[in-house]
């Protein structure tokens, strides 16, 4: 799976992301930050923020953004783009 989202339970944003995954048909991978402080703390590097929070999209490595972002490119018909797909 392409797609990895690293998450703290179901909240608004992390399921506006999720709805617009589904609903696209891409498949993703749900990272559960509260199963570990070493998966947080992974999710954090990854970004290059060490108080980084849910929800943190990437593709693969790479990293696409947070929720902000995934609301900017969606809004402006570039969600593709934020997705790197």
């Amino acid at each position: 799976m392409p797609l990895s989202r690293y998450l703290s339970g179901l909240k608004q944003q992390q399921s506006q992301i999720f709805s617009f995954l589904d609903s696209k048909k891409i498949k993703y991978q749900a990272v559960d930050i509260t199963q570990g402080s070493e998966i947080k703390e992974e999710m954090r590097k990854k970004t290059g923020n060490p108080a980084a929070l849910p929800p943190q999209v990437f593709n693969k490595d790479v990293y696409c953004g947070d929720f902000s972002v995934f609301y900017e490119a969606v809004e402006t018909g570039k969600a593709e783009a934020f997705f790197k797909l």
